[in-house]
């Protein structure tokens, strides 16, 4: 357990790490209350208990740095299960506690939905993970994402596959979100801008778990490379019916699969697969010892951990550059500014993009991810 100077010599380097000018001492003002919104149940859990520990922790550590403007920082917990009704019921719920902010959602049509409604009330809404274009399109000014766009990925996954199995005979499935619709449309125009032609494209729905019809196309078209724009579960499923068949599929697809859970599912069959992500945070300067802290509680802090974190970072920046706790003047300080993150230099563009965000592909070995060659 820690000692009480062990946590003051923990807050004075994490204010550091934070951004900010230094522990300020405790003054009168009240708490601070900020939102953590994503999928707490629900088939992407996961990634919301990422969330949820990424914002955590960044709030235990700005309070043992003596809080945001000598005040604590509450964080409110939402759960919306990935479900854009439940998002708008969540974002109405935020808004009657009156946070200062919100990181979340995750699920680009969560986000979307509760975006209106925070926009509304003019709070902040930073995703960690949120990749559809449309959430960013549409010109609110209080959206922002800390992760790159489905746009990017898409595009980064179809030069991968043009350049890496040139000749190889290649598919294309997707479900009919507006995510999966996008990540196909893009992958597959510049796939063809590379002068592949794809044999199929086929959609799935999601929350299916029968795809052996689908694979039956596959099988007769004597696709070697699959690209899978939709969520893991079915990426998963959808290997291992393949499999059965007797068809050896080279699986590639998008930021979803960087869960474990992914390779529950599909066993020694997730073995090769490909994914695209921004580049591991843990590995740089800024993130490794904050991943080491993660670690050493037994949380493995990939996927949207650090992002949660980054995004809590952003709060605290701003609402010190603008020495004021009121979402209005916290939004006004987010404009033009560049932020120190977890995720390192974080500045956004005029939509609420992260400018410069950069995808990579990652191959699944012996149940841990790496960056591919």
């Amino acid at each position: 357990m820690p000692t009480r100077h062990g946590v003051l010599r923990a807050g004075l380097a994490l204010a550091t790490l934070l951004g900010i000018a230094g522990p300020v001492a405790a003054q009168s003002g009240g708490e601070i209350r900020i939102a953590m919104a994503g999928p707490l149940t629900g088939d992407q859990a996961t990634i919301g208990e990422q969330m949820r520990r990424g914002a955590e922790m960044a709030v235990a550590d700005l309070n043992a740095a003596g809080g945001v403007l000598g005040r604590r920082v509450t964080l409110v917990l939402e759960d919306d299960a990935c479900d854009p009704r439940q998002a708008v019921a969540v974002a109405n719920r935020l808004v009657a506690r009156q946070v200062a902010f919100v990181v979340g959602h995750y699920c680009s049509a969560t986000s979307i939905a509760a975006s209106d409604v925070y926009n509304d009330a003019g709070i902040p809404q930073v995703s960690p993970g949120s990749t559809n274009p449309r959430y960013t399109e549409r010109g609110l000014p209080n959206v922002f994402r800390v992760c790159g766009r489905d746009d990017q990925q898409a595009a980064v996954a179809a030069e991968y596959v043009a350049r890496q199995f040139p000749g190889r005979t290649v598919a294309i499935t997707n479900d009919l979100t507006s995510p999966g619709v996008t990540l196909g449309d893009v992958f597959q125009a510049t796939l063809n801008r590379l002068g592949t032609r794809e044999a199929l494209r086929a959609q799935i729905t999601k929350g299916e778990t029968d795809y052996n019809a689908i694979v039956t196309r596959l099988k007769q078209a004597n696709v070697q490379v699959l690209y899978h724009a939709a969520y893991h579960r079915e990426a998963a499923l959808l290997l291992r019916q393949a499999r059965d068949q007797g068809l050896n599929l080279q699986l590639i697809s998008n930021d979803d699969l960087n869960v474990r859970d992914f390779w529950s599912i599909a066993g020694n069959t997730a073995e090769g697969s490909l994914f695209t992500f921004e580049a591991d945070p843990s590995r740089t300067p800024a993130g490794a010892e904050i991943a080491r802290r993660f670690q050493a509680t037994n949380f493995d802090p990939s996927g949207y951990t650090l992002y949660s974190y980054a995004a809590v970072q952003i709060f605290a920046q701003s609402a010190t550059a603008a020495n004021n706790a009121q979402p209005g003047r916290i939004l006004a300080a987010m404009k033009g500014r560049e932020f120190n993150t977890a995720l390192g230099p974080i500045r956004f563009d005029g939509k609420g993009d992260r400018e410069g965000a950069a995808y990579r592909v990652f191959v699944w070995r012996d149940g841990r991810h790496e960056e591919a060659q």
